[in-house]
């Protein structure tokens, strides 16, 4: 009888204690303020995992940590880096982990921007410094099999969304962009001259902002060159400046005069090489311009973005001044 009464006692307290462990494993607990970044490299033990939460104020106490992973035996935890914002209780922060619910910054680059706009989006999400992406975009090696004559990794550091880690070096994601490029352009499945095709792309990419038109201006660019005429496109000037490091935030005079191979109001001809990242759109739109024979286009006196065509520059005189007479409305 005292042995059976003894057996009782002891399976009660087992039972409180099972259910105050699980109680307090289903808690939702947060020790820290703003959002806590804990990562683990590949080989961390789950003893350091545990000590490292407890330590950033994700779970009371690595104790908790272990025992929610005994309670979830054969589970295996994930290397990565978490981000924990809001509570969570021991059993939800190891699910995250061995789900691998790793934390990731989400790099978007939209269609037309350069080498310098995306190094000046990685710097303000904290990743590296700026220069240190430019300095690795400078380098054309990545490119080099596709492009013998790329200066630099613009034009292929394709438009799209990446997902980037606090480890992720500049190399690496120049490699993940270069790599999206090659994707895009063996998908487009074409035998012309990928230099002068990219290049030509990131020039109506920065001029067309509507989708239409892009055929267009193409027209426009390519029956410019046929004729040995200047492209006298605005946009090269602007990076022209920025290569030199002296752009103003405005096209000056002394941008115009620029003795660089990319300012085309002075040389004509493509620049060297790329002037920003164009997108799949910009790249077909080269690959098949539209028929015309317009030599010229200039911004509508409107918020449309669309532009006015003209084959003679009489005509594209009077379209400029109807543009200028618009913006001082």
């Amino acid at each position: 009888m005292k042995f059976l009464r003894l057996l009782g006692v002891v399976v009660l307290l087992v039972a409180l204690a099972g259910g105050y462990a699980i109680f307090r494993l289903s808690r939702p607990y947060q020790g820290f303020s703003g959002a806590a970044l804990v990562e683990f490299p590949r080989g961390t033990s789950a003893n350091v995992i545990a000590s490292q939460l407890a330590r950033a104020g994700v779970v009371p106490s690595s104790w908790d940590f272990l025992l929610a992973r005994m309670v979830n035996r054969g589970r295996i935890l994930q290397a990565g880096e978490y981000r924990f914002d809001t509570a969570a209780s021991p059993l939800d922060v190891f699910d995250r982990i061995a789900r691998g619910d790793v934390f990731y910054y989400e790099l978007v680059v939209p269609e037309g921007k350069n080498m310098f706009d995306i190094g000046a989006a990685i710097e303000a999400m904290g990743l590296f410094p700026a220069r240190d992406f430019l300095a690795a975009a400078r380098n054309p090696d990545l490119i080099r099999d596709l492009d013998p004559r790329a200066p630099s990794l613009e034009g292929y550091l394709f438009p799209s969304s990446y997902r980037l880690s606090r480890s992720t070096t500049p190399e690496q994601l120049c490699r993940m962009m270069t790599g999206k490029f090659r994707e895009v352009w063996s998908n487009l499945h074409t035998t012309e001259d990928l230099h002068r095709t990219v290049a030509l792309a990131s020039l109506v990419e920065k001029e067309g902002k509507l989708a239409t038109e892009r055929a267009q201006i193409a027209a426009v660019f390519e029956n410019r060159l046929r004729i040995g005429m200047k492209l006298d496109c605005d946009p090269t000037t602007i990076y022209a400046a920025l290569l030199d490091h002296h752009y103003r935030g405005a096209i000056y005079k002394s941008d115009l005069a620029s003795i660089s191979p990319y300012n085309t109001y002075r040389h004509p001809g493509l620049p060297p090489g790329p002037i920003a990242n164009p997108g799949r759109a910009s790249l077909e739109a080269v690959l098949n311009p539209a028929e015309s024979k317009a030599l010229y286009f200039v911004r509508r006196p409107d918020d449309s973005g669309a532009h006015e065509f003209s084959t003679t520059i009489a005509a594209h005189q009077a379209a400029t001044a109807r543009y200028r007479r618009g913006l001082k409305r």
